[in-house]
């Protein structure tokens, strides 16, 4: 690591190659800690490269404990993290939301890095227990539509680095990497990024997966729609600007979609809201995700009609319904 460092040190970028074999050597535990804390830093100081972050992943796929859902052409809904804004458990609603209309989930997520509660903590504390047993999974997807894949139980390296990434409690690439290698492979993508320059890069990686995507971007920072300003959004076909009352309806303010300061709170708002009992501002911005990763898949050639179902599956109690079928099976 010594040499990897000193090279890097000098303004150099990794190969695709050499991130592959670097965290593949992370995962194995060839390191210590100090030594993976100084490769991490490295890029809090300047921009990770296309090259970089492609060999990242494929080191990731590569050792990642396989799942086998192919057949059920899921969709995930995920944001980078680490836009520091400590909003509700937006992305994990809005999955919900997706499965109470019938479309397949394979939601991907871990525990919160820079916010007080990531998808783990807020699916950890509502009784959902993580598994990587395919079949477990499968039937999950089956009878509730969605299942909630936990990224250190299928990605060693993310498991090595957690207490350091923890003890950091700022945004390293490894959030960058999260919706990159969800083990199950989805057919479509909705993923929220945190600025424009990871926007660019994910725009090319996506496109090269030949999968259908959403790239979306809150134009204040946030790493999805937000609804609190204009939303960047970027497809397989192109990209435009959409505004608070194209995707929702209308503006709301940060305050609006303030995520607690404790675990606990995460997850009754995240009851409050999925049980119909939320404010029109939480409403509008859960629903415009879902809206959005249901447009993703095709379903809904018009984003009109994607919000309309989003909106019947929250009011009829069919997400609700989609969440009380997974903890019934836990």
């Amino acid at each position: 690591m010594k040499k990897i460092l000193q090279y890097l040190f000098s303004y150099k970028t990794l190969s695709r190659q050499q991130a592959k074999e670097v965290l593949i050597n992370i995962s194995k535990g060839v390191y210590n800690e100090s030594e993976v804390t100084a490769f991490v830093t490295v890029y809090l100081m300047r921009t990770i490269t296309i090259e970089e972050l492609h060999g990242f992943a494929d080191a990731l796929l590569e050792l990642c404990v396989p799942v086998h859902l192919e057949d059920f052409q899921t969709v995930d809904i995920v944001g980078t993290g680490g836009d520091g804004k400590n909003t509700f458990n937006i992305s994990t609603l809005a999955c919900f939301i997706v499965a109470g209309t019938g479309q397949k989930v394979t939601k991907h997520g871990n525990y919160g890095a820079t916010s007080v509660s990531g998808a783990s903590n807020v699916m950890e504390q509502l009784g959902y227990r993580f598994k990587s047993d395919n079949a477990q999974l499968k039937k999950e997807v089956e009878e509730a539509n969605i299942c909630f894949l936990h990224a250190p139980l299928f990605h060693p390296a993310l498991k090595a680095v957690g207490a350091i990434r923890k003890n950091l409690a700022i945004r390293t690439f490894f959030n960058m990497l999260g919706p990159m290698v969800n083990p199950a492979r989805p057919a479509f993508q909705l993923v929220g990024v945190y600025n424009l320059e990871m926007a660019r890069i994910y725009n090319y990686l996506l496109q090269q997966t030949g999968k259908a995507f959403t790239i979306i971007h809150g134009l204040d920072g946030y790493d999805e729609i937000s609804l609190t300003n204009d939303t960047k959004v970027i497809t397989n076909e192109g990209e435009q600007i959409m505004t608070p009352g194209q995707l929702g309806k209308r503006s709301v303010t940060a305050q609006d979609i303030y995520g607690g300061s404790t675990v606990e709170e995460a997850a009754k708002l995240f009851m409050t809201i999925i049980k119909g009992g939320g404010t029109w501002a939480q409403n509008a911005v859960v629903l415009a995700n879902a809206a959005m990763a249901l447009h993703c898949t095709g379903a809904f050639p018009e984003y009109e009609e994607a919000y309309l179902a989003a909106v019947e599956s929250l009011e009829s109690g069919k997400a609700l319904g989609a969440l009380n079928k997974l903890r019934e099976m836990q």
